[in-house]
């Protein structure tokens, strides 16, 4: 008897699922939980991290330039930037292990938010003019290059360096005629300040000539080297998060504001349908789903910034945006 018992025990332990040790990918953010947060707290909620194996907390950024360092020194595994900012870091940090490996924002929210009663309507109307401009922000980053798409000269505008707490401030009271920021995050931040929506104009520089890509997830080389299944379940369940919020905005914005119970519901919601509309489910994307690039577009995108910026060692796409790690088993199609 005992005997049977114990072979039954070995049956039963041999049949029995066993335990792993998820996988921890922290991920640091661009900004603040906001709006265009929501997909990531989504795929949290709806286990799609977990079925991956993997144990991910999200933390907040302080611009869209700061995942980079963190995730090149290997901090984090894995972070949400700019992919323009990223070029730059590799060109002077050349060898470092880090490269996007997912493209977000398909149409940059990179945009010059302005006041009408001001003056500004039009990209060139910003000559002779005073521009709020954070040092650290991705969209200050391109403005030469919209600058130099619509014939602005740079001598011509007065930068005031501003900070991202003031920046929207500075804008509702006047002090300056324009900011650079993202399209759904300045314009909105100004709307709360009591500006009216029709004395806004949200300028983006993708509809001027901007040919860039904007936010991408990017990830420690190193790290993905060791570990490149559990980086492709993460951007599969980023797929199933955006893929999600899409089909119900509402729960998409529960799952924020439970991690940032001080944010405006409303004002929350329309920023992320912003995101949504504007930056991330693109016709292109619609035709090919959630992160990828196209080469051809890339390429365009590098010879507009060696317009504006002088590269130390040769620029290839090839250093800022790998898709190996991208799942293949349609999880990425939005449709």
């Amino acid at each position: 008897m005992i005997r049977t018992a114990l072979s039954g025990l070995a049956a039963a332990l041999l049949l029995a699922p066993v335990a792993q040790a998820e996988t921890a990918m922290p991920f640091a953010l661009d900004w603040k939980f906001e709006g265009p947060a929501a997909p990531y707290f989504v795929a949290l909620d709806k286990g799609h991290f977990a079925a991956e194996g993997l144990a991910v907390e999200i933390t907040e950024g302080a611009g869209s330039l700061d995942a980079i360092p963190k995730v090149a020194t290997g901090a984090f595994p894995v972070g949400f930037a700019d992919i323009n900012s990223l070029m730059k870091f590799l060109d002077q940090n050349p060898g470092a292990p880090v490269v996007a490996a997912m493209m977000i924002y398909d149409k940059p929210p990179f945009a010059m938010v302005g006041r009408k009663s001001l003056g500004v309507t039009a990209p060139g109307d910003i000559a002779g003019k005073v521009l709020g401009a954070p040092p650290p922000d991705g969209a200050w980053a391109q403005f030469p290059i919209f600058a130099a798409e619509n014939g602005i000269d740079m001598a011509s505008v007065t930068v005031e360096p501003v900070g991202f707490p003031v920046r929207e401030p500075m804008l509702a009271e006047g002090k300056v005629a324009a900011v650079t920021g993202f399209s759904f995050t300045s314009s909105l931040n100004v709307k709360r300040l009591g500006v009216p929506e029709d004395d806004i104009s949200v300028i983006l520089m993708a509809d001027h000539g901007v040919a860039l890509y904007g936010n991408a997830v990017i990830v420690n080389t190193d790290f993905a080297a060791a570990n490149p299944e559990a980086v492709t379940g993460f951007l599969r369940a980023v797929a199933k998060g955006w893929k999600d919020t899409v089909a119900d905005p509402d729960a998409a914005i529960a799952s924020l504001i439970s991690r940032n119970p001080a944010a405006d519901a409303e004002l929350e919601t329309e920023r992320l349908a912003l995101s949504i509309r504007d930056n991330v489910m693109t016709d292109w994307v619609m035709a090919n789903g959630l992160g990828n690039i196209d080469p051809a577009r890339m390429e365009k995108a590098i010879e507009q910034t060696k317009s504006v910026y002088t590269f130390t060692n040769a620029p290839d796409a090839a250093l800022y945006f790998n898709p190996a790690w991208l799942p293949t088993d349609g999880s990425l199609s939005m449709q």
